[in-house]
């Protein structure tokens, strides 16, 4: 077999390396952050398009200034937030309704309009479509709109011509002169907004796979989760995987550079490179830290006893459930031991319920830890029509219990991921800039995006290739 040439090789990279960009960064600007690489996303933009629709369902506009990925969602439950830039908090559901209506305005706003008329035009459209807004003379107000205009402005809808968004937060809220991009703030929604009822109708029909069926679905999920665990999927789903598995790693591998780590539990998608990602872990910062060595101990004192392949009549365990109290109990430990030479953020110290709920955040958005309660397997977020059994009623890897859910509410399930986290401890002096947590994994996994997120499936048990064929 001929090798590929020095053309061909060059060829490959610059369309990887503008695929990882969009599905990192669905909308790419000519004068944004990734201006060095938006002609690529041109020259290469049929190409692109095409494999993005066979491959995932999405539609990619690419036009002389920008570049817009439309993503699909995943259900319930499976978005990716947006977060302030300056203090990683969460956009709340108050900062998402003030960039739908901003978004509103833009789209048939002039080319350029003072900041001040655009929030008289932003609270007009909150009356006209119902929607109460508190007084945006309160600080706190003033400063959730604030957000939401600079992420305009950090996407390319919104130029600060003259001034700053950001002056709307001030105590006597300054003034801007703003440019608009109507184009880009067409762009920015994705999902059918016609069709859909509300907010929730909106979520369900984001997420339809529409004729791409399980194939679409699960490339998704894939590429835009940390780890899909088995009872993630459907029938369906499962079946569809477990009979592709490896042509999927290699295509997965050639389009994007990622590397499926496959284990019996489900699989992830590790990027060697470690930027295709929004989330980390191992990470920087107390909430990071204390993550990683909790999932340490959650691992070492829950690891499942008999766990092995259903083909070869083992059982399969996905999670195992967390005893009541043993949480905050281990963040308690960690505190006091690693808290204050570690030095800790002080406002964590002090309130541990809140650190506690940082952490389980992390970890949950990593898929290594999550509520107790239904999956996909059961039902649980699966769209009219995505129902189907197995194709052929073929039998599909049971999934059913290997979640160990005695209870029904109000518990947690450490996932079979997790034990892909184990760590070494090294206490270091306080001199030493090095992290006492020395991760013990390799690479990062990916999972891209306006969306995305790291993570990937371990545990000792056989991974799915070793099943007979049937």
């Amino acid at each position: 077999m001929a090798l590929p040439s020095a053309h061909d090789v060059a060829l490959a990279a610059e369309r990887r390396a503008a695929a990882r960009l969009l599905l990192a960064h669905p909308l790419v600007t000519s004068t944004g952050p990734h201006s060095d690489t938006f002609p690529l996303v041109r020259r290469h933009a049929d190409w692109l398009a095409q494999r993005f629709q066979q491959v995932f369902g999405y539609r990619l506009l690419v036009e002389a200034s920008y570049a817009r990925l439309f993503k699909a969602g995943l259900g319930p439950g499976s978005g990716h937030r947006l977060e302030r830039p300056s203090t990683g908090t969460p956009f709340t559901p108050r900062t998402y309704s003030y960039l739908a209506l901003a978004l509103s305005v833009l789209v048939t706003a002039p080319e350029q309009l003072l900041l001040s008329q655009l929030v008289s035009d932003l609270r007009a459209a909150a009356v006209d479509a119902g929607i109460e807004l508190a007084d945006t003379g309160r600080q706190a107000e003033r400063r959730t709109l604030a957000a939401a205009l600079r992420q305009l402005v950090d996407w390319g809808v919104l130029v600060e011509t003259e001034g700053q968004v950001s002056a709307v937060a001030e105590e006597r809220a300054g003034e801007a002169l703003l440019t608009v991009d109507r184009e880009i703030a067409r762009a920015v929604v994705a999902g059918p907004l016609a069709q859909s009822r509300d907010g929730a109708d909106l979520v369900r029909r984001s997420a339809d796979a529409g004729f791409g069926g399980p194939r679409t679905y699960v490339r998704r999920r894939l590429v835009e989760t940390p780890v899909v665990h088995l009872d993630d999927l459907t029938d369906a789903e499962r079946e569809w995987l477990r009979t592709r598995q490896r042509r999927e790693a290699q295509a997965f591998s050639e389009l994007l550079g990622l590397e499926a780590e496959i284990r019996a539990e489900g699989i992830a998608l590790v990027d060697p490179e470690g930027d295709l990602t929004d989330l980390h872990l191992p990470g920087t910062g107390t909430v990071a830290q204390a993550a990683l060595l909790l999932v340490e101990r959650l691992v070492a004192r829950l690891r499942p006893e008999d766990a092995g392949h259903p083909a070869t009549g083992g059982r399969l365990v996905i999670g195992v459930p967390v005893p009541d109290g043993l949480l905050p109990e281990l963040l308690d430990e960690l505190i006091d031991e690693y808290g204050k030479r570690s030095s800790w953020q002080r406002g964590h110290l002090e309130d541990r319920a809140g650190f506690l709920a940082a952490v389980l955040d992390l970890l949950v958005r990593m898929r290594l830890l999550a509520p107790v309660g239904p999956v996909r397997a059961d039902g649980h977020g699966v769209s009219e029509g995505q129902e189907e059994s197995a194709a052929d009623g073929r039998a599909v890897t049971d999934v059913s219990g290997a979640r160990g859910q005695g209870r029904t509410k109000d518990g947690w399930i450490l996932l079979a991921a997790s034990a892909r986290y184990a760590t070494t401890v090294v206490v270091k002096s306080r001199t030493d800039d090095q992290s006492p947590v020395s991760p013990a994994s390799p690479g990062s996994p990916a999972s891209p995006g306006s969306p995305a997120s790291p993570g990937s499936p371990a545990s000792p048990t056989d991974d799915l290739s070793q099943e007979p064929p049937r």
